[in-house]
């Protein structure tokens, strides 16, 4: 028996990048996935690979009706939900004044408000069930301040704040709410901060003890934990996983 038998799960932002090592994860584990994403032939090209344990779901993860729609097309294929990873998100790295509120609302709208739509619908979907987990994927940057990550760390920031409101709305119902925290990640994330200039190279030698970057799966690892029963004592945690970034210089 797998640790996830029987189970089915929604990650968002699934198609590619740490999403996909997640959706890789949990099938292994015996999971049937919902890859929801806006990448559409991404995410059906994954699900193609991965088999009938696994479909593609177009999710806009900003907009209300968008959710509903995801979750009603799960429950009819899947016969219920009992995970979500809340993984969707965009980084948009200049300063505080060179950020225009349009760019500041879009980057809000993925990581924040998307968070918040996905742990209300999904939430009340478990909560009537009885049993749920779901985990939000932060950062190290919803911990601490970055230059040129005005609406990035403030979204992060919040999606930390909110796991734990929910966790503690929830806990009455069987729903555990945690969030990870990871830092450096070999995502596609990392071309958006080498065209900003930013040398990943010198900051994984001087920034990061372990002097490198998390590979995806290592992180899916530990969601793999929080979402399943094994971390039946956990709610409201963020746990960091950051190749020991944040311990110290």
């Amino acid at each position: 028996m797998t640790r996830f038998d029987g189970k089915s799960a929604i990650v968002t932002g699934g198609a590619r990048g740490l999403g996909a090592a997640v959706v890789e994860r949990f099938v292994a584990d015996g999971a049937r996935v919902a890859i929801a994403d806006l990448r559409v032939e991404e995410g059906k090209a994954l699900a193609d690979h991965l088999g009938e344990a696994a479909m593609f779901v177009e999710l806009d993860v900003s907009d209300d009706a968008s959710w509903a729609a995801a979750i009603e097309t799960v429950r009819a294929s899947f016969g219920g939900l009992d995970i979500l990873v809340n993984n969707a998100g965009i980084v948009a790295l200049s300063s505080m004044f060179d950020t225009s509120l349009e760019t500041y609302q879009k980057v809000i709208g993925v990581n924040q408000i998307g968070v918040f739509l996905g742990m209300k619908a999904a939430g009340a979907v478990m909560a009537g069930q009885g049993s749920g987990s779901i985990v939000n994927v932060s950062s190290t940057d919803g911990l601490v301040g970055g230059p040129g990550q005005i609406a990035y760390c403030a979204s992060k920031h919040a999606v930390n704040g909110m796991t734990k409101v929910a966790a503690l709305e929830l806990a009455g119902t069987g729903v555990r709410v945690n969030a990870v925290n990871p830092g450096a990640v070999d995502t596609p994330m990392h071309e958006v901060a080498l065209a900003a200039g930013i040398d990943i190279n010198a900051l994984l030698a001087t920034k990061i003890p372990l002097a490198r970057s998390a590979a995806p799966a290592e992180i899916a690892n530990v969601i793999a934990f929080f979402a399943s029963d094994e971390a039946s004592y956990s709610t409201g945690a963020c746990h960091v996983i950051d190749g020991g970034w944040l311990a110290g210089y």
